[in-house]
């Protein structure tokens, strides 16, 4: 239900942004209005917006496919809020990297729910290494997506030049890992176990 309501939430707020320009300026992650002008929700309100429908509708389907997952993993482990609470500390965490790097830089922006969706998506993977995910209609070991996700934005993130945040990408994926170990350290040894022990499906 959580899943469906950030979902709904992100839309809505997405849809305005692409009516009312001033509306995107104002939530768009914008360094110099967080360093001089203490704006500091942008650190948040950046993931619910995006910059086009296909942008906003790839991080949704994702976000659908396995946020009601992680979700029900969440809500048992820290409560019915949890998952919530996981997402939008996502959207925080993934960016920061960027706001620091770029703080003094005024003709930097960034936007979308990239970032937490990927923190979704490696709290996934981290559950179910083998399980079998569509990358563009083509079926893949999620553990095989993951590597390949990761090698990809390190090097995009260093090459650079395609308007894409790779940075978010890399510290959601990384903070989805290390959020999940924190809620429950045996999450680990079981990952290790189920690597050890390819079951597609």
């Amino acid at each position: 239900m959580l899943t469906f309501i950030l979902i709904a939430v992100t839309v809505v707020v997405s849809w305005l942004a692409f009516e009312r320009p001033r509306l995107l300026e104002r939530l768009i992650l914008w360094p110099p209005a967080i360093d001089r002008k203490h704006q500091y929700d942008r650190l948040v309100t950046h993931g619910f917006i995006h910059a086009d429908w296909s942008h906003l509708l790839f991080n949704m389907i994702t976000l659908y496919f396995f946020g009601r997952a992680i979700e029900n993993v969440m809500s048992q482990l820290i409560g019915p809020m949890g998952f919530v609470l996981f997402y939008l500390s996502a959207i925080v965490i993934a960016i920061l990297p960027t706001y620091l790097r770029h703080r003094h830089d005024p003709h930097y922006r960034s936007l979308g729910a990239s970032g937490a969706v990927s923190a979704v998506l490696f709290a996934f993977i981290l559950l179910q290494p083998w399980a079998i995910i569509g990358v563009f209609f083509l079926p893949m070991p999620a553990i095989l997506y993951a590597v390949a996700y990761v090698a990809y934005s390190f090097w995009m993130d260093r090459r650079g030049g395609d308007n894409i945040n790779h940075s978010a990408h890399l510290s959601g994926a990384i903070y989805g890992v290390l959020f999940m170990l924190l809620m429950d350290p045996r999450i680990g040894p079981l990952f290790l176990d189920r690597l050890m022990s390819p079951s597609f499906r």
